[in-house]
C-alpha cells in the first residue's frame, strides 16, 4: 500500500476520534452518541468480529480497503435500524460468535476470496451485530445520534484492523502472511471460546 494509502487511514481514523471526546454520560443526543459508540467497544465478540473485517479488507487490498468495512458498516446501520423487532431472537448472540469464529478462519486458512465474496460474507454477519446494536439501544437516547455512534466506533474498529494487517503483512513474505494468520487464528478460536461459554 503506498504511502497516500496509509495517511488516508490515518486520516480517517483521526476523523473518527472526535466520538471518543463525546463518550460520556449526558443527555439527549451526547447521551445517545456515547451509549452508540461505547456499545461495539463493550463486547468482546463485538471487537474481534469488526477487526476480522479490517483484516480481511486489509488481506485483499485495493478496492477491498474500502469495499468490505463499508458493507459491513451499511447492512449493520440497516439491521440496526430493525434490532426492535429482533431483540428477542437468540440467533442474534449465536450468530455474533459465529462471525468471530468464520472470519478469523478464513484470515487463519489464508482462504482465497474475491472482493465480491468478502464484501457478501461480512455483509450478512454484520445483520447479527447491527440487530444486537440495535436491540440494546436505550429507550432514553436519541436513535440517530446512537445509529452514528456505533457506526464510528465500527468504523474506527476496522481502520485498526486494516491498519494492523498492513503493518503485520509488511514483515517479510512468510512471516508478514504467518502473523496474519496466527491473528485470525486467534480470533477463530476466541470465537469458539465465546460459542461454548468460555468467554
Amino acid at each position: 500500500m503506498s504511502k497516500y494509502g496509509i495517511r488516508a487511514l490515518l486520516a480517517t481514523a483521526v476523523v473518527l476520534l472526535p466520538g471518543l471526546a463525546m463518550a460520556h454520560t449526558g443527555h439527549g443526543e451526547t447521551a445517545g452518541l456515547a451509549h452508540g459508540f461505547a456499545h461495539p467497544l463493550g463486547g468482546l465478540d463485538h471487537v474481534l468480529a469488526m477487526i476480522m473485517v479490517g483484516v480481511l479488507a486489509a488481506r485483499l487490498g485495493g478496492r477491498a480497503l474500502w469495499l468490505v468495512p463499508a458493507s459491513f458498516v451499511a447492512v449493520m446501520a440497516i439491521s440496526g435500524a430493525v434490532g426492535l423487532a429482533l431483540s428477542d431472537l437468540p440467533i442474534v448472540e449465536l450468530g455474533i460468535a459465529l462471525s468471530v469464529v468464520a472470519l478469523g478462519a478464513v484470515i487463519a486458512f489464508n482462504l482465497k476470496a474475491t472482493v465480491a465474496a468478502a464484501m457478501a460474507l461480512v455483509g450478512f454477519f454484520a445483520v447479527f451485530h447491527g440487530a444486537a446494536h440495535g436491540a440494546e439501544m436505550p429507550e432514553t437516547v436519541d436513535g440517530f445520534a446512537y445509529g452514528a455512534g456505533f457506526i464510528a466506533a465500527t468504523a474506527l474498529l476496522h481502520a485498526a484492523g486494516i491498519a494492523g494487517g498492513l503493518l503485520l503483512g509488511r514483515n517479510d513474505g512468510a512471516t508478514g502472511a504467518a502473523l496474519v494468520r496466527g491473528l485470525g487464528g486467534s480470533a477463530s478460536l476466541a470465537g469458539l471460546g465465546l460459542l461454548t461459554g468460555l468467554l
